[in-house]
């Protein structure tokens, strides 16, 4: 059967859409009078808008209104908002903008700079409002969204100043411009609203921007223009020119001034002086004052509008100001509206009942929905909506059996559909691929540039704290400092040590420090210089960690002589699988997949340890083990620690696994007696393919048919019965064991070759940090945070892990927002009764759970964002991490409060965990807590209580270095430690304050320099800091040459390179390699002198001797390397403050130079 006439099919390819799909409606009865009665300016009522035909009667309507008029669409909530946007990109190409609710508002703790939807609702005040832009033909909007105000255009006309390559700017004049209206001075961007000023380099993060961007000013000219990657500070792309507006959240008030010029008129030349300061708006901007005049209005379910802004508004409009939803109604209704419903209202209105049928519900199994599509559409073309190519071309496969596939009535477009519907005149069924198959349609959106970088510990170093030197043992830092000494100038790492005894380390040299992280609950003692005692607690941990690592060695060996199941290469239906998952995986995730991928396809057992924070898809990497496994005809147990976790799995695969004939099932408290039977039963037979349970399934009664692979979650949960069965189950099957406490790269890279191990380190890109804070219980804010959660339609986690008392915290609850549905849970309710309750708050029925930490694990619910820990001071720091990974789990703003009894007082311990756990919100801060985490459980769990003692008396870094030495001794590969070489050479050569200021930043560059073992490492690094800083001055131009010269002699062998008596001085370890270059060198390489054994001297002309960059280009050539000079030009250092401080002391004296050469030439 042919299409309906009207309708053309889509093109096939990426971009298939139903984009034909909306003048259809016009024939509809009314459809004609809709569109008239609006265009006089009267209202109208379109009824029958079943699923998501409301998107595509707007995008009709949309197609009618010409010139510059636009249709308004709002709906009852921000989710109803962001699904109506997808469905219209299926059926319109017109363009479409959203206006996003706001998901914190400017009260107390609020911050609204940080709130995602500030960004979009400023940029769609610009494009409707400033020339130039495009603007959009649909806005999409949510009356949450129309109750705050809007950004006054008038405002932002006069804080909006063009840049432009080429332009002139006053430096100081712009960043006291940008400080005037409430942005921060940063040493680095760290969130919109903020800038960094270094010598000629502005960076600057503007409210309305997806990326910050880098200004590079040479004197008052703009040289250039580069958006740039927060996280590496390394630039993107080159721009001409750039509109900052200069809004802020919190602007400073500012006295009244005219109104700006007409908006024709806002263009400034190049070199203008800055607009005068914003003017405080005298009233309060709302959407429908800046839509074009005459532009339609569409009201989607306006009964439910009206409950939700009057709800809305009674929980929040007294805090935050919110516009009375009275008002925002009247001024809607001063233009033509019509509302949509899937019910009309009676109305004297003209009105239109589209021929539209919802879409009968599918059972999600696939033999059945196979007969249910003939059901559905009988008679009917039926078009599946898929989100993506390869979920289309697998329904394409796994349906080519039905019936409207077999007679060609079954079509596939791409794009996502929030709900199925039929038009029942043309004779079409549209249903979206995750209603066949009963699974939420999860958009993948474009997230903004992430706002947190990846924490080092280093990086965090600070003045007190404890460090490690390699040579002379514990220490306390006490900064950097500058000091001169023989005529030339380096930045110091000034350590402390026993006795007060002071050791000024080259900032050169910083890989000899290591920040201090132990495992012991008491301070550390400082060690004394010259002492023995260090150099015995080393040699007693290298011993120690060397009959660990023989061990671990000789037990992998043993792994790798058992038999296995080795796995078949990847299907079609594995690729499939994989290409089902809704967002982007990240390089770590495919760096695992790869990894467990190639464990399961050898012929040995895989014990795989896969670390990842909360919600970085340990899960997903786990899913496609079993897919493989189940699909090879093997069995899958999955091991949980908890009873809700082990439902919230049951759900996530049954889900992934739903469009495949594979059989899911679970055990647990949850199960019935008659379930748990059939699911053993299946078991045994082999009819169930994939179980997951708690300890449940360790008990020996449990018979697989046909087990292949075993998937542990958090085993260090589980008790010694069930280990100990673990332990007998990896000889003959893969195992592949999950955790989120998270194993630091160090000790990772540490243990290659004798354990594998998968981390997850990427945050996802379309997730927001956790805003958390720490307070006492306050009554207001509680109940603002409540209130603000509920009001967007989302649900609240309240933990509170005492039993006997949890009603006294329901009573409390129930006073501060009466009328919130509040479920409980704990571990003394029945099965039934726990169930229940979970359910019902996984489905949305209840808005707060009251809860034990029975929740600490797994629960997985995107749509509850606030979460709080009464009591946090009573929970240890992986604790409060766990629990506050239950939110944050979608592209919302979610929130974490560790509440403190009124009255309680907090012990040093639980106030330094608290202020960690604030302090490490960014998505991937379970590796800083890890390391913050006195207990360092990843090393204790992986290594065993002993090691972790080991790690308390010798530091973290040092041990994990020790242990890589010993494992690679015993595997017989060469140290990947380079030799330490030193330089004595003259000029001053370190980052002066006025060109890197920042502390961090400072310590990176002094790390990667001296981590650098290649030429093009360091050509790298001098790029990155012309890039971030301008160009570099002769002192950093000197740090850089100086580190060539370092990397040639470590390939060299030489040891040490100075001056003496007007000559150079080269220490070799290797006289048969100082020979090589002295008999093969040419020019300065031919003249190298050869003192005794070890050292060799170097005649060169003064001129060169003096100038340090020809030194070191001279020292180069006779290394037989390239080790050029910076050819960054480098304007004239500008004089710095020398803090005064007292110079290292002197090395021990050495025979003058001209005596040896005597003695050598006597002995000879």
């Amino acid at each position: 059967m042919a299409p309906p006439t009207g309708f053309r099919p889509p093109a096939p390819g990426p971009s298939s859409r139903l984009v034909g799909l909306a003048a259809l409606l016009r024939s509809h009865s009314g459809f004609a009078d809709v569109v008239s009665s609006l265009e006089e300016g009267h209202g109208a009522t379109i009824g029958g808008t079943w699923g998501s035909s409301s998107a595509l009667a707007a995008a009709s309507l949309a197609s009618e209104l010409g010139d510059e008029r636009i249709l308004v669409v709002v709906l009852p909530h921000g989710v109803d908002a962001e699904r109506f946007v997808d469905d219209l990109a299926l059926f319109t190409d017109l363009p479409v903008a959203h206006l996003p609710a706001l998901e914190s508002f400017a009260v107390g703790e609020d911050d609204v700079a940080e709130d995602p939807a500030t960004a979009g609702r400023l940029l769609l005040v610009k494009r409707l409002t400033m020339p130039g832009g495009e603007r959009p033909k649909i806005v999409v909007t949510s009356i949450q969204a129309l109750l705050p105000p809007l950004a006054d255009p008038r405002e932002i006309e006069a804080s909006t100043r063009r840049l432009e390559v080429g332009g002139k700017l006053d430096p100081q004049e712009f960043a006291d411009w940008l400080g005037s209206r409430g942005w921060r001075a940063v040493d680095a961007l760290e969130a919109p609203g903020t800038f960094a000023r270094r010598g000629g380099i502005v960076d600057l993060f503007a409210l309305d921007w997806d990326r910050p961007v880098r200004l590079e000013l040479d004197g008052d000219e703009i040289e250039s223009l580069r958006t740039f990657d927060i996280v590496s500070q390394r630039s993107v792309a080159t721009l001409d020119a750039i509109d900052v507006t200069a809004l802020s959240a919190t602007p400073r008030p500012t006295p009244a001034e005219p109104p700006p010029a007409p908006a024709g008129k806002r263009g400034r030349a190049k070199g203008s002086a800055a607009p005068p300061p914003a003017p405080v708006p005298e009233r309060r901007t709302q959407l429908a004052d800046i839509v074009p005049a005459g532009s339609w209005w569409a009201l989607v379910e306006p009964g439910e509008l009206a409950d939700e802004a009057r709800r809305t508004f009674e929980r929040l409009g007294a805090d935050v100001g919110l516009t009375e939803p009275e008002d925002v109604f009247r001024r809607i209704y001063r233009f033509p509206s019509v509302t949509l419903a899937a019910v009309a209202p009676s109305s004297l209105e003209a009105s239109a009942n589209l021929s539209v049928e919802s879409v009968e519900r599918f059972t999600g199994v696939l033999d059945r929905v196979r007969d249910e599509l003939e059901t559905v559409g009988r008679d009917q073309e039926v078009w599946v909506v898929c989100p993506s190519e390869a979920e289309e071309a697998r329904l394409s496969e796994l349906l080519a059996a039905s019936a409207p596939a077999r007679t060609g009535r079954l079509h596939f477009a791409r794009g996502h559909l929030s709900g199925g519907f039929r038009l029942v005149p043309e004779k079409l069924v549209l249903v979206s691929s995750a209603e066949l198959f009963r699974r939420e349609d999860v958009t993948a959106r474009a997230p903004r540039q992430r706002l947190s970088r990846t924490i080092d510990t280093f990086l965090d170093l600070h003045e007190g704290d404890y460090v490690v030197h390699l040579s002379h043992g514990i220490g306390r830092y006490k900064g950097l400092r500058l000091l001169e000494k023989e005529g030339r100038t380096e930045e110091y790492l000034d350590l402390e040590f026993a006795e007060a005894t002071r050791i000024y380390v080259p900032a050169s040299a910083i890989e000899l420090v290591q920040k201090y992280v132990g495992g012991g609950k008491l301070a550390p003692k400082l060690a004394k210089v010259g002492g023995k005692l260090w150099e015995k607690q080393k040699q007693a941990v290298r011993e120690a960690i060397a009959d660990m690592a023989a061990d671990m060695i000789e037990l992998q060996a043993k792994r790798e002589s058992r038999p296995g199941i080795a796995f078949p290469p990847d299907t079609t239906w594995q690729r499939q699988f994989a290409d089902a998952f809704a967002f982007d995986p990240t390089p770590d995730q495919r760096t695992a997949a790869d990894a467990i991928r190639a464990d399961m396809e050898r012929a040995r057992p895989m014990d795989r340890l896969l670390c990842g924070d909360v919600g970085f898809g340990k899960t997903e990497m786990a899913m496609r083990a079993a897919f493989k496994a189940v699909e090879a005809g093997h069995q899958v147990a999955v091991l949980v620690p908890t009873t809700v976790l082990c439902e919230q799995h049951r759900r996530s695969f049954a889900a992934r696994f739903s469009e495949f004939p594979f059989t899911v099932r679970s055990l647990s408290r949850f199960c019935s007696p008659a379930e748990e039977r059939e699911t053993l039963e299946g078991l045994a037979r082999g009819t169930v393919d994939v179980v997951i349970g708690t300890h449940r399934l360790a008990q020996s009664d449990i018979h697989f048919h046909n087990l292949g692979l075993l998937v542990v979650d958090e085993e260090q949960r589980f008790g010694v019965d069930v280990k100990e069965r673990l332990k007998a189950l990896r000889a003959s099957i893969d195992v592949l064991t999950m955790t989120a406490t998270p194993i630091p790269r160090t000790l990772h890279m540490s243990m290659l070759g004798i354990r594998d191990i998968s981390s997850l380190t990427t945050p996802p890109s379309n997730r927001l940090a956790v805003e958390t804070r720490v307070s006492r219980w306050d009554p207001a804010m509680i109940r603002h945070a409540i209130d603000r959660e509920l009001a967007r339609g989302g649900q609240v986690f309240f933990v509170h892990n005492r039993i006997h008392d949890i009603h006294l915290v329901l009573h409390r609850i129930q006073q501060l927002v009466p009328d919130a549905s509040i479920g409980i849970g704990h571990g003394r309710l029945s099965e039934t009764e726990l169930e229940d309750v979970m359910i019902d708050f996984i489905q949305g029925r209840t808005q707060i759970l009251l809860a034990t930490t029975i929740i600490e694990s797994g629960l997985d619910i995107p749509n509850a964002n606030t979460i709080f820990v009464d009591e946090a001071d009573h929970y240890g720091l992986a604790d409060l991490h766990q629990l506050r990974g239950r939110v944050g789990r979608s592209h919302h703003r979610a929130y974490c409060y560790m509440l403190v009894d009124e009255s309680a007082r907090l012990t040093p311990t639980a106030a330094r965990r608290l202020r960690a756990i604030q302090e490490f919100s960014s998505m991937g801060a379970g590796f800083s807590l890890a390391m913050r985490d006195l207990e360092i459980r990843g090393a204790g769990n992986l290594l065993g209580t002993q090691q972790s003692g080991h790690i308390a008396t010798i530091g973290y870094e040092l041990y994990c270095r020790l242990l890589e030495q010993a494992v690679r001794g015993m595997k017989r590969i060469p140290s990947s430690d380079p030799p330490q070489v030193t330089l004595d050479l003259p000029g001053d050569a370190f980052l002066p304050r006025d060109y890197v200021g920042d502390l961090r930043a400072k310590i990176d560059i002094y790390r990667r320099l001296s981590r650098a073992t290649t030429d093009s490492h360091i050509e790298d690094l001098a790029a990155e800091l012309a890039d971030r800083f301008g160009p570099a001055p002769d002192a950093v131009g000197r740090l850089l040459a100086r580190a060539r010269l370092r990397v040639a002699a470590q390939a060299s062998g030489v040891d040490s390179i100075g001056r003496e008596a007007g000559m150079v001085v080269i220490r070799h370890h290797d006289l048969r390699r100082m020979k090589a270059i002295k008999e093969t060198g040419r020019g300065a390489a031919g003249r190298l002198r050869l003192v005794d054994d070890r050292t060799a001297y170097l005649p060169l002309d003064p001129s060169v001797l003096a100038n340090p960059e020809s030194l070191i280009a001279a020292l180069g050539v006779v290394l037989r390397r390239e080790a050029k000079p910076s050819t960054t030009p480098r304007p004239k250092e500008p004089p710095s403050d020398k803090p005064v401080a007292t110079p290292s002391p002197p090395p021990p004296p050495r025979q003058p130079l001209a005596a040896r050469i005597k003695r050598s030439r006597e002995g000879s």
